[in-house]
């Protein structure tokens, strides 16, 4: 029974992994089509967005199945609830992706960004590509320290953010409401991303300890 457990949580942190694998490289090019008016790149996240619903629903369906024939209790029951938490962490930085690719897609063959805040974003998208790829090494090593080190990797996305509303708010900015809400939006979107990256360390660390980030950092 034991063997069968260990087996079925490989297999479900692997989907998971997969997972995170997908939606980073959704990120990538969805920031690559912002950047380059690419219409291609924009329909490519918009239709390989299928691929990480699917997974999603094999990761539910393989922790369900756990959660039936298992009857896991304490840590093992954490490990399996922190699971389907982790698949809907994963699923928002899909989507989020997804909707940087649809505005990208909506304001082509117009360029979406005005030369004024396209570096920002051209490094919101390196910095969340990183995160995603930090995400899923911790889902790998379950090492709840390297977890800890992730919560704070989105200090440098949150600046940015900020800076965004800086320019914007400048007398000078001269490029419509529209631009405005474009940037806005994605800038939100990317902050999110960055954020949901987040909070699988956190999951991490739960599933890891038994204890939230909070609990570990008092009891040092």
């Amino acid at each position: 029974m034991r063997d069968a457990y260990q087996e079925q949580m490989a297999a479900l942190n692997s989907v998971l992994g997969q997972m995170v694998d997908e939606v980073g490289r959704e990120m990538e090019l969805a920031t690559r089509a912002l950047l380059e008016t690419n219409l291609e790149l924009a329909e490519q996240v918009i239709s390989d967005h299928d691929a990480v619903v699917k997974r999603s629903v094999e990761a539910e369906d393989l922790a369900f199945q756990m959660m039936a024939l298992q009857a896991p209790v304490a840590g093992d029951l954490r490990s399996i609830v922190s699971g389907f938490q982790l698949v809907s962490e994963i699923d928002r930085m899909g989507a989020l992706a997804l909707h940087v690719a649809k505005i990208a897609r909506r304001r082509h063959p117009a360029k979406v960004l005005p030369d004024e805040v396209a570096g920002y974003f051209e490094e919101m998208g390196r910095l969340a590509v990183e995160l995603a790829g930090n995400a899923r090494r911790i889902l790998e090593s379950q090492d709840y320290e390297d977890a800890l080190t992730l919560m704070e990797d989105d200090d440098a996305m949150d600046d940015l953010h900020r800076h965004l509303f800086t320019v914007m708010m400048d007398r000078e900015w001269e490029h419509g409401v529209a631009a405005a809400v474009d940037v806005t939006l994605l800038g939100r979107y990317y902050e999110r991303y960055a954020d949901h990256a987040v909070l699988i360390a956190r999951r991490v660390v739960f599933q890891a300890t038994g204890k939230t980030p909070e609990q570990l950092l008092e009891a040092s």
